[in-house]
């Protein structure tokens, strides 16, 4: 009985501390290079190689799930192994479940997306990922989101569309999956977060991944027999494409597991935040990756989305404090030993 309060107050000051932490600043940045390596090995692997979607989706699940199982037992500094367990928490099997069905429909519906239209154009309607996480938040967690901090949301999402407004390739399909995929992707985060940062039951970062990845692979087996001609997959695939989806599935393991960790020290709503601006250096890596002309528009779109991330954190800061003084004067106004003045 003791030690719950004492892990809901390190959950608590971690979220006070969120990007400030050191720990948190090294995650988001290896969450940023290995989202990076498996965004654009996707494309090289869909858009070059011809590489069939639904087997780029089931490797990446298989990879994630036998790395996720070696890190239950080897967390590479990552997070403390806890406690021996003596049993599941209720509800286990579908909690995993259904955050693996999410996974599973986020990664396919993702790279249905890529298939079809250009990887700026996937991240531009990706822009409107906070939007989606407010009032998923607010359903799922309860978490009130201020009118202030709403609305510095909104030069965010502009910056983005800008960035990647000089290379727009409309396709109806590629829109679709990847509208899609912005709802499936948030409702993934916050309901892992919600499970993260769990207050009688804690999941660790590695536990997450396994057993979702696990949940994920058993969904999708009857999906991939369906979709997929599999003697011709298998006749198809040369050494070399074989070795890129075990090198894929190794990068998007390790771009799972560390927001994952990230999770633990934020918001869901910092994080869908730092996913906007994420998504802002992705498109600029593709411009210079692939060779495209740099315009005005993207130059402003970047100054727009920098600026638009410090509006979100002076307003979300605000927020916390003005939260944690309306809570300071009820403690005051219901203490019994109240203080008076002369």
């Amino acid at each position: 009985m003791t030690q719950l309060p004492k892990s809901v107050n390190v959950t608590e000051k971690r979220m006070e501390d969120g990007l400030h932490s050191f720990r948190a600043i090294a995650f988001l940045v290896l969450w940023y290079f290995f989202s990076g390596c498996t965004l654009f090995l996707n494309k090289y692997i869909l858009s070059y190689l011809n590489g069939d979607p639904t087997i780029l989706g089931a490797s990446q699940m298989i990879m994630t799930t036998v790395c996720g199982f070696v890190q239950l037992y080897l967390p590479c500094g990552m997070y403390k192994q806890p406690i021996h367990r003596s049993k599941r928490p209720p509800n286990f099997y579908i909690h995993m479940c259904l955050v693996g069905c999410t996974r599973f429909i986020t990664v396919l519906l993702g790279l249905i997306s890529l298939n079809y239209v250009a990887v700026s154009f996937t991240e531009t309607i990706k822009s409107s990922a906070p939007i989606f996480t407010v009032f998923i938040s607010k359903l799922l967690l309860g978490e009130q989101t201020s009118i202030l901090v709403s609305l510095s949301l909104v030069p965010i999402m502009v910056g983005l569309a800008l960035c990647s407004s000089n290379e727009i390739s409309f396709n109806l399909p590629g829109f679709i999956a990847a509208l899609a995929t912005n709802f499936t992707e948030c409702l993934q985060n916050v309901y892992s977060k919600m499970l993260i940062s769990g207050d009688k039951f804690k999941y660790t970062p590695a536990e997450l991944q396994y057993y979702t990845s696990l949940a994920s692979i058993i969904i999708q087996i009857p999906v991939s027999l369906v979709l997929v001609d599999i003697k011709y997959a298998v006749s198809n695939t040369s050494l070399y494409l074989l070795l890129m989806f075990i090198l894929n599935g190794v990068f998007f393991h390790f771009q799972s597991i560390t927001a994952y960790v990230l999770m633990d020290y934020i918001s869901p709503v910092t994080y869908s935040v730092a996913n906007t601006v994420k998504r802002a250096f992705l498109i600029w890596m593709s411009i210079i990756l692939f060779g495209n002309s740099i315009t005005l528009l993207s130059g402003l779109g970047t100054v727009i989305v920098i600026a638009g991330v410090v509006i979100y954190n002076k307003v979300k800061q605000y927020d916390i404090n003005r939260q944690s003084n309306n809570e300071f004067d009820k403690i005051l106004l219901t203490s019994p030993f109240k203080i008076r003045t002369i």
